[in-house]
Parts: structure tokens; sequence; C-alpha cells
């Protein structure tokens, strides 16, 4: 066994420089100005897909009025005339008249994909060829359009932003927190400042023109995410994707332990699905691992207790450093709810390999099998 000591090692090693490491390019991310824009500022549509009465609804669709932009409408989109949050998305209107806002209500039935099915209409509505389209809970700045447009550079095809999940009620909303934010949101930034950013669905900046000419938005239908789709056609058009500067937040709430874990599953088994390498290599991040390989080398008298117990507290200061340099959660409960997060990862990993489909507001959605999906263009 002693042959396995400097292997182990090695791999201690490694992984430690990869958490410090995506740690700094997160947050070089969010300290560096970006490069791109937009000019002259062009009009923008905004369309945002309803869907019953989340949390913190009318805080969240109220920001989209906020907007500190001078050419922008918003397209509310809902399925259902029998959806409660209809009269919310009324009361909004109303009270904002000098915005150019409307409720679109119906259903198209393009995709799979239900939200996709819901912001056909607002597609096709949407007077500017620039369209934001912005998942109804998450909080929109005064600026989030400037943001978006700032990342815009001419080999650009799409930008997004994962959600920052902030204000958690209760330990289950902190565990959640800890999924989106310091693990997701922070390798989400470290790949992005690599420039090898992914699409997330949360919040989709297109301009219309690369969807269209990729046969409109049910193309976007063909994987099991709009995000996994976004991201293998902005690359097959040869463009990329750019994430925003800092990550736009998403009021957490209240959470039920079972409510956190069935959407992690269902996230992983979306990346699964949709990025198969890249997920099978996913078991290597987080902490049980790493600290598992330095309790091996305590076992074997290569590291004392102290030198266990400093490992481990460097490298969750490390992400509550980022945590708080974000503007994230960064409590001590937090600092729990990592620990707590690393030590579900494993599990959550090999669950996430068992089905091909999972249920999501109510529609169940299977995919045959990991997508090879190749996305073709028309020529401009």
């Amino acid at each position: 066994m002693l042959h396995l000591i400097p292997i182990l090692s090695a791999l201690l090693a490694m992984a430690f420089a990869l958490q410090l490491a995506t740690v700094g390019l997160a947050y070089l991310k969010q300290s560096r100005r970006p490069k791109g824009g937009v000019t002259p500022l062009p009009k923008v549509s905004v369309l945002r897909p309803v869907c019953g009465l989340e949390n913190n609804l009318q805080e969240t669709l109220a920001t989209t009025f906020a907007a500190d932009y001078p050419d922008f409408e918003i397209l509310f989109c809902v399925e259902s005339p029998d959806d409660p949050a209809i009269p919310v998305v009324r009361r909004l209107i109303k009270a904002h008249p000098g915005t150019s806002a409307q409720l679109l209500i119906g259903k198209d039935a393009v995709s799979g994909n239900p939200k996709l099915n819901n912001l056909v209409k607002g597609w096709a509505a949407a007077q500017a060829d620039w369209i934001l389209m912005a998942d109804s809970n998450v909080l929109l700045p005064p600026d989030y359009i400037q943001r978006l447009l700032a990342e815009w550079r001419s080999d650009t095809g799409l930008v997004s932003s994962p959600p920052a999940g902030i204000r958690p009620v209760g330990f289950a909303a902190r565990l959640e927190c800890a999924f989106l934010n310091t693990f997701q949101g922070r390798w989400q930034l470290a790949s992005a400042q690599l420039s090898n950013a992914f699409a997330q669905g949360k919040i989709l900046f297109w301009h219309r023109d690369l969807v269209d000419r990729a046969g409109g938005l049910a193309v976007l239908g063909q994987e099991m995410a709009e995000d996994v789709a976004s991201t293998k056609l902005v690359r097959a058009a040869g463009l990329k994707v750019r994430l925003t500067q800092h990550l736009f937040p998403q009021p957490v709430g209240r959470r039920s332990l079972r409510a956190v874990w069935d959407r992690q599953l269902r996230w992983a088994k979306v990346r699964r699905l949709g990025f198969l390498p890249l997920f099978a290599a996913e078991i290597l991040t987080g902490g049980a691992l790493p600290l598992l390989t330095a309790a091996a080398l305590g076992a074997f008298g290569i590291l004392s207790a102290t030198e266990f117990f400093a490992i481990a507290a460097l490298w969750y200061a490390a992400e509550m450093l980022l945590a708080k340099a974000s503007g994230w959660p960064a409590s001590a409960a937090d600092a729990l709810a990592l620990i707590c997060r690393d030590a579900m990862m494993p599990a959550l990993w090999l669950a996430a390999w068992f089905g091909n489909g999972f249920e999501w507001r109510g529609n169940v959605m299977v995919a045959d099998e990991p997508s090879a999906q190749e996305f073709h263009l028309a020529k401009p």
C-alpha cells in the first residue's frame, strides 16, 4: 500500500490547486470590466415565461419594469388562461403605463420543453432583433440590459448568467445556495474567464438572427434543456457564449431537502445527457474525494490530524472568501452547507447515471440517450 502514497499526495495537491484556481478565476471574472459593447443602443425585447405563483413572483417580475434603458418592451408569456400568476402580471402592467408591456396567453407545442413552448408566442411577437429570455424567479438589476450588451463582441453568439442564490430561509435553502453559488457559479465563472462559457437557461440574451437561421426557437428543444441546446447552437456557428460580469440574483426563500435533492438530480441528469465527458469528470470536483484522500494520507501517517483539518479549513475558506467578495450568503451556517453539499455530490453523481428522464413542473421529460446533436444553420 505504501506505493500509493506518492499517487495520493499528487492527487491531493492537484485537487487543492484546482480548487484555488477556480476560486481565483471566478473572482477575476467578476472583478474585470467587460471589453465588449453594442452601439448605438438597440431596442430590446424582454421575454419572461410565467407559470404559477413562484417565490417572490411580484418582486422578481417588477424588476423587469425597472430597467434604466431607453428602448425596451416586455412580453410576459403564460400557457394557461387559468394560471394564478395572471392577476399579478396584469397588476404590474397596469402599474407601469409608461412601459411597453403585454401579456400573451397560449400554448405552442413545438418541442418537449414546456418553457420553450410557452416562449414561442413571445418570440414571434417580439419587435426587436435583440431578445432576452429571463426566467420569472430572477431579480433583474436596473442596468440588466446594459450588462448583457456590454459582453457582446463580434464573436459572441449568446450572453447568459447562471443564478446566484440569495436570501435563503432555513438550512435546506442554504444548501441550495451552496450548490448554486460556490459550486456551479464558481465553475461557470472560472470557465468563462478562460473563454469557455456555457449557457444557463435562467438568462439567455440573443440576437434573433442566429436562432432563426437554425430553424427558430423550436430548435432549442432538441436537447433536454434549452441551455444545453443553446451552448451547442452557438458553438456550431463558430461563436462563443459569454457570461455577465456578475451573476443575476435569485431569491431562494424556503426549500425542503427533498426539493434540493430533486432539483440537483434533475440538473445533473441534464449535464450528463448534454455534456457526457464533462459530467463524467464531475466526480473529481467538490471536496469529498480530496478530503478522503487527505484522510487516507493521515491513515498512512503522512498527514497529522492538525494538517488534515488545516487542509479542510483552507479548502472551504477559499469558497467562503469568494462568496463574501461576490455578495453571496457567507455565514457560518453557509460554511456548514458547503460541507453537506460536498457530502451529497458523490451520491448525486451516481444517481444521475440511472434513467434518462425527470419531472419538471408536472411535465415528464425523457431523452433516449446522451445527445450528440449537431446544429445546422442556414446561410445569412
